[in-house]
């Protein structure tokens, strides 16, 4: 069985849907048949999951990711793509099957001009921010809203020709071609920076006993320093990626106002959706987020309803004046959050070699605040059944004629993502609301 087990996993991360399919299918009959062991579940989340229709460290599909929760007992899932919803209807699909709770969300980045001479959440490039939606219920969006979604893949896919046009005759005589080398490690024609990485790894591979004086030559750095780095994969791809791609690096492309659009156009495709738009914050320490209560109110105006932290890379830090700094922009951001009534949302990412599958919530620095993390976890959750259940999600107008303040929806969404069972379940619960009923009789409903 062990084997069988095992063989189902590692299908769920195939590149073909009918595979992962039915892989899903087959572990719903085991669990069904009680020939499959799970934990049970505990206040443990992720929110923040990349999925391989992006970039994941791990391979990860969505079905992969939610059978990862399910086994492991977390309370719930969420995943987010790079400018991309590919993979929510296989997501959703699966969260019914394996009666696991989850969220979906996008990724993307956004100019901000109030912010054009400063440093935001994306290091060394003003103005530049990191900017989310959540709570997605379909890889479908409106028609109207189309050509917003299909910008984001298309300054993605340019962007990527021209890195790669800068690396090529730098690492000559190694090369790599787009189309050939790097499409094909994304199942659905969506490769990030990292992927692009990784073609550059098979392909200098191929060197052998070359490899090490290929990287030292190419790097200036001395050969037993590179071969010190190629023992810890993850510190040798960052240092790769740090000295090709990112600022300083030969593939760096310097992003200006016109490589992004701004928070209200990317808005139109969040709230077109049905989805919250989601401020995102780093660490504290940038000059822009040194100033986030005038980020925020910029931000609010336009509709942000939420705000996103990684929190792992705000405590787990070996430096203790680091850490210490770090560990106070965290609660300082927190107790922002919670002032200006944004939920928070919370994961690890998994986009990068080396990070968390799910954060440490016994650590004495986040204990206390896990209590806003599940009650964010719950809003999300709550507001994704309500949609899915019966359009009357968090911008639906059933909540904009129902709710005047945040507040007051923010509560209501919570305490029904606290209530609402997972999966199918959950989904019949809410078959009864109608169109006509108050919060309160909602609330009553899901009760009895």
């Amino acid at each position: 069985m062990e084997t069988t087990i095992q063989k189902l996993e590692l299908a769920l991360n195939s590149f073909n849907p009918s595979v992962r399919k039915e892989a899903v299918d087959q572990l719903a009959d085991l669990l069904f048949h009680n020939q499959i062991p799970v934990k049970p579940e505990e206040p443990v989340i992720n929110l923040h999951c990349h999925t391989f229709f992006s970039f994941n460290a791990y391979g990860y599909s969505p079905s992969g990711l939610v059978w990862l929760a399910k086994k492991n007992g977390f309370r719930q899932i969420g995943i987010v793509d790079f400018d991309v919803l590919d993979g929510v209807d296989e997501f959703f699909a699966a969260c019914d099957k394996l009666s696991v709770r989850g969220t979906t969300g996008l990724e993307t980045r956004v100019y901000i001009p109030q912010f054009f001479d400063r440093e935001i959440n994306s290091p060394g490039e003003p103005g530049i921010f990191y900017y989310m939606g959540i709570g997605f219920t379909s890889s479908q969006s409106p028609t109207d809203v189309l050509s917003i979604l299909d910008s984001m893949r298309e300054r993605a896919y340019q962007r990527n020709r021209e890195i790669i046009a800068r690396v090529n005759p730098f690492l000559s005589p190694i090369a790599i071609d787009y189309e050939r080398d790097v499409l094909p490690l994304t199942p659905a024609k969506n490769a990030t920076e990292r992927h692009i990485l990784v073609a550059y790894l098979q392909a200098s591979s191929k060197l052998g006993d070359e490899e090490i004086s290929f990287w030292a030559t190419k790097l200036q750095i001395d050969p037993e320093q590179i071969a010190k780095e190629k023992k810890d994969p993850v510190g040798f791809q960052n240092l790769l990626r740090s000295k090709l791609m990112k600022k300083g690096g030969i593939g760096y492309i310097q992003p200006d106002s016109a490589s992004f659009p701004e928070p209200r156009e990317v808005n139109q495709l969040f709230i077109a959706c049905e989805a919250i738009p989601c401020a995102t914050w780093l660490d504290g320490t940038s000059i822009g987020e040194q100033a986030m209560s005038e980020l925020l109110e910029l931000l609010i105006a336009d509709g942000v309803a939420a705000l996103n932290i990684i929190p792992d890379r705000n405590w787990n830090i070996k430096d203790p004046e680091t850490r210490k700094k770090k560990v106070e922009n965290l609660y300082q951001i927190v107790e922002l959050a919670t002032k200006l009534d944004l939920p928070i949302i919370v994961g690890t990412e998994m986009n990068s070699f080396g990070q968390k599958i799910v954060d440490d919530f016994t650590s004495p620095e986040l204990a206390p605040l896990v209590p806003k993390f599940l009650d964010g976890a719950n809003l999300i959750y709550g507001h994704t059944m309500m949609q899915r259940g019966c359009k009357m999600g968090y911008q639906s107008e059933w909540a904009k004629l129902n709710f005047i303040s945040r507040h007051d929806k923010n509560q209501f969404y919570q305490m029904i993502g606290s209530k609402i069972q997972p999966g199918i379940n959950g989904l019949n619960q809410l078959s009864k609301v109608q169109p006509d009923f108050s919060p309160r009789k909602i609330i009553n409903l899901i009760d009895q």
